[in-house]
Order: C-alpha cells, then structure tokens, then sequence
C-alpha cells in the first residue's frame, strides 16, 4: 500500500430527507487478497453493509477511486485515474487501463480489456475489449469513430444535394 493511499473511507451514500442529503452510515468493510498492490493516492471505500473486496493477485495504479460495495476479481490490474462506481462486480483477470469510469451496479466478466477512457455504462461480457463512451466491442467503437470523423463533409454533401433539388423544383415550377 503506497503513500497517500486511503482504505475504508466512508462510502458515498446520501438520502434525500425533508429537502436535504443526509449521509447514510456506511458500516460495512473493506476485503483485500494476498499480493494485492495498491498505488498512491488510491481510495477504497468500505461497504454500506457487507465488504468492498480486491481480489487476490490484483495491482491497482495511482488515484483510482473504487466506490462502496465493489467486488473486483483476482489478478486485475487497473490503471491511474479510473473510477469504479459503487456495488460494481468485476470478475478475475479484467485489465482496466488509465481514465475509465463506470457507472454503478454494473458487471464486467472475466478477462475483459477496457481501453483508456471506456465510460462503462451497462454490463459487460468477459473475454471482449473494450473502447468508446459508451463502452462497445474494440473494433465497432473504432468503425464508428470513422464514420463520427467523416461526418462534416457528409454533412456538407448533403446540403449541397438539398440546395441542388431545391433548385431543380424552383427551375421546374
């Protein structure tokens, strides 16, 4: 566990009582494996009830944010600047690169890859990479940036089109 590191803060829970947030006790714990590493600056919040747990055999970089209630599998590595939102299940062996975030209450399956930047906002299955925001399967994230990239000069086909109709109507009436 490096320097700055913070284990078992309070997980972030409010309720909304008599037009205010009022902080939820957050009474449950945090779990780590064997040979677990954990890098500066991270936090790991304990549970609202039960355990936040780290798989054994998982590396966690500098700042990650890993929210209440988290399951995160054996040998996962996850790279500076992602944050895990709250009862989040992560199976064995995910590799998480650098400025992912999640959404709470989602499950990412054994062995799959999240690219830097992936925005997970629903589950995952195992065995797949992952890019985008939305996260979606390597190779159609990178199709439709292609066409996202091609998108003005489309645009201004179309318009052109558009401007040629109208006067093609104009001219006939």
């Amino acid at each position: 566990i490096q320097p700055g590191a913070v284990i078992g803060s309070d997980g972030y829970g409010y309720e909304f009582v008599d037009g205010r947030h009022v902080k939820i006790d957050q009474v449950g714990i945090v779990e780590i494996g064997n040979d677990v590493e954990i890098g500066s600056n991270t936090t790991i919040d304990r549970a609202r009830f039960g355990k936040t747990q780290i798989g054994e055999g998982t590396k966690i970089d500098n700042l990650v944010q890993i929210g209440h209630n988290v399951i995160i599998g054996k040998h996962c590595i996850i790279i500076s600047l992602t944050g895990i939102s709250g009862s989040v299940r992560m199976g064995n062996y995910v590799t998480v690169a650098g400025q992912v975030g999640t959404v709470g209450h989602v499950t990412i399956g054994d062995k799959a890859t999240l690219t830097g930047r992936c925005g997970v906002t629903a589950d995952l299955p195992g065995g797949i990479v992952y890019s985008g925001r939305p996260a979606k399967p390597y190779m159609e994230d990178k199709r439709l940036e292609a066409h996202f990239h091609r998108l003005p000069k489309l645009n201004e086909r179309v318009k052109a089109l558009e401007r040629a109709l109208k006067a093609q109507s104009d001219s006939d009436a």
